[in-house]
């Protein structure tokens, strides 16, 4: 649920600010708001600072096993720039000596001293390149050698007495020789390992640079906070969210302290940051809003527990696979255990986890196993399959019937998904003329969702159901015209019949998790298929081994694509257009030490 917030405004005596701010820190439970623009007083300094620490941080290996250097942690950060710097001026260098090298490859190795020296005894030697169609006639007196060509130019040496002239793109001697430039390129590799090697004689003061580091961005969060104080002569004051139930610790705080503190509801205008408490079993959903970075507003709903729930059904829907989800499984048992004690690796092993039980049940239930067709699955795993979503007839089974079957079964997960999000919305909206319109949006939802199994499944349905269709849609357009002029929301009139097709096509765009599925069953069998072609006796055994896991590699990995691509976007899209949610909130960042948790 997103925790209800309280909005603090304390003053204190500017000679106290400081010890206020550090009492503040350690309560660690208020997101402040800048007066103003927190500028000055040192904090540019310390803003260079955090960049310069941050970098050395950056590069430094993690081997916490490895034994410290010995230096002082400023000493390592001073040793790790100098690395950075000579690795960024060899990097350079090779980049150069690279492009040098590929420039005048075509001309073949030859020693600059040698042309030089022929052009002190008066014969000339130069190079050019020009377009294969335009290749010149070499003046009189002198030969033109063709020392190689590419797609579309030739490179050509002119070798005479005097000065040369000729019609083409004249290229500069080189200072070095194609063979010194190698050289050179090789010499610098060898400086560059040793960078890097250097750098790995760091490792163990990681632990060390990175405290630094974290200590240097908790001033500069210090900084920030006093110097967005409002201020007069005399007195200071700051703006603050908290969480409500912290209301009687920060009043008892401050008059312990001396300070004035008015604490009062947010207003509509305020930018309330979002503080996420959620139950045991729904944290793990904090592992995908962290990753594309989004949060429902204050004011929003909290979805994430159907974010968690729906996320997982389309996960399985998207893989489909029981191979696949067994596979996951065992990746997520095995990174449990790589990362035991580690508290912020678990939401997001405990999100796969169920993700992966989820798809094992579609798989089993839809009897899919690493995309084997289901006439050569084993009598125990074909049994546990359901009839229902194989198509399963007297004679064997029916793909169509099978496509038909989970393709509806889309539909109305997608249907049951709208319905979720414009029900909750009507119960929150329930003593507002507003609600009407969440209510039309059911009828017109369910109505579309007939015409949807008509329109593509060709389904036939009973005829109340069918009779029923336009009524029931035209009850709900009418109720959401009546919400939106009760409510004066005359711009929604507008886009109304955009907003039906809208709804229409949201309904449709379920079936991306039967087609993303189908698609990954039909990679699997291919490549099933072309390492059955191999065979897997003799040395063919190995190709077809290959195959297979390299096939399987690329469909997990597409189907991982897949998941972030459409699972997130029905929740996030879809899902939250319905239910109202812009993801527009702001993080609850209490100012308190990176150190220290709420």
């Amino acid at each position: 649920m997103i925790v209800k917030m309280k909005k603090m405004t304390l003053l204190c005596t500017r000679a106290s600010r400081e010890r206020t701010l550090d009492v503040l820190r350690d309560l660690g439970v208020v997101h402040l708001q800048h007066i103003q623009p927190p500028e000055g007083e040192g904090l540019e300094d310390a803003r260079n600072l955090v960049a310069h620490l941050q970098r050395a941080r950056e590069v430094l290996p993690k081997h916490p096993h490895v034994k410290p250097s010995g230096k002082t942690p400023h000493e390592v950060v001073k040793s790790v720039w100098e690395l950075i710097h000579r690795k960024q001026a060899l990097t350079e260098q090779i980049e150069v000596l690279d492009m040098n090298v590929r420039y005048y490859e075509p001309f073949g190795d030859f020693s600059p001293e040698t042309v030089r020296a022929l052009q002190a005894d008066g014969i000339s030697v130069k190079l050019y390149k020009t377009p294969i169609r335009d290749i010149p006639i070499a003046p009189d007196g002198t030969q033109l050698i063709e020392l190689s060509r590419d797609r579309s130019s030739a490179f050509l040496a002119l070798i005479g007495q005097g000065e040369l002239v000729l019609d083409a793109e004249e290229v500069a001697l080189p200072s070095v020789s194609l063979d010194g430039m190698k050289k050179q390129q090789l010499e610098l590799q060898a400086d560059l390992e040793q960078v890097a090697e250097a750098l790995s004689s760091f490792a163990g003061d990681y632990a060390a640079v990175d405290n630094l580091a974290t200590e240097a961005e908790d001033h500069v969060r210090y900084l920030e906070a006093r110097n967005g104080m409002g201020r007069t002569e005399e007195v200071t004051y700051l703006r603050g969210f908290f969480p409500a139930e912290q209301e009687a610790a920060l009043r008892e705080t401050g008059a312990e302290r001396g300070w004035a503190v008015m604490v009062e509801d947010p207003s509509a205008e305020d930018d309330v940051p979002t503080l996420l408490r959620n139950p045991k079993w729904v944290s793990p959903i904090k592992a995908v809003f962290d990753m594309i970075g989004v949060i429902p507003g204050y004011k929003e709903l909290d979805v994430s527990a159907l974010f968690l729930i729906f996320l997982s059904i389309f996960f399985a829907f998207l893989i489909g696979d029981a191979g696949y989800g067994l596979l996951f499984i065992g990746l997520t048992l095995f990174g449990k255990f790589k990362t035991k004690g580690n508290v912020a690796a678990q939401p997001a092993l405990n999100l796969l986890f169920l993700m992966s039980t989820c798809c094992v049940v579609f798989g089993v239930l839809t009897g899919n196993y690493f995309g084997i067709v289901l006439e050569s699955l084993p009598a125990p795993l074909s049994g546990l399959s359901s009839n229902y979503l194989t198509g399963k007839i007297a004679g064997g089974w029916n793909a169509d019937l099978a496509a038909s079957h989970v393709m509806f079964v889309c539909f109305a997960i997608g249907t049951l998904h709208l319905t979720l999000a414009h029900g909750w919305n009507l119960l929150r909206k329930i003593n507002s003329w507003s609600a009407l319109t969440d209510l039309g949006w059911l009828c017109s939802t369910w109505a579309l969702f007939s015409i949807v199994l008509q329109m593509v499944l060709y389904m036939e349905l009973p005829a109340w159901v069918a009779a029923a269709q336009m009524p029931l849609l035209g009850t709900g357009v009418v109720l959401i015209i009546v919400s939106l002029l009760l409510t004066k929301s005359y711009f929604g009139l507008v886009t109304l019949a955009l907003d039906v097709i809208n709804n229409f096509v949201d309904i449709i765009s379920y079936v991306r998790l039967y087609a993303v599925g189908a698609a990954s069953l039909a990679i699997a069998q291919a490549f099933n298929g072309m390492a059955m072609d191999i065979g897997f006796s003799g040395f063919g055994a190995i190709g077809a081994a290959c195959i297979l896991f390299a096939g399987h590699a690329l469909n997990i990995i597409l189907g991982a694509m897949g998941v972030m691509v459409h699972g997130i976007r029905l929740n996030t899209l879809e899902f939250s257009g319905h239910a109202g949610v812009e993801w527009a909130g702001t993080h609850f960042n209490p100012f308190k030490k990176n150190s220290e948790t709420l």
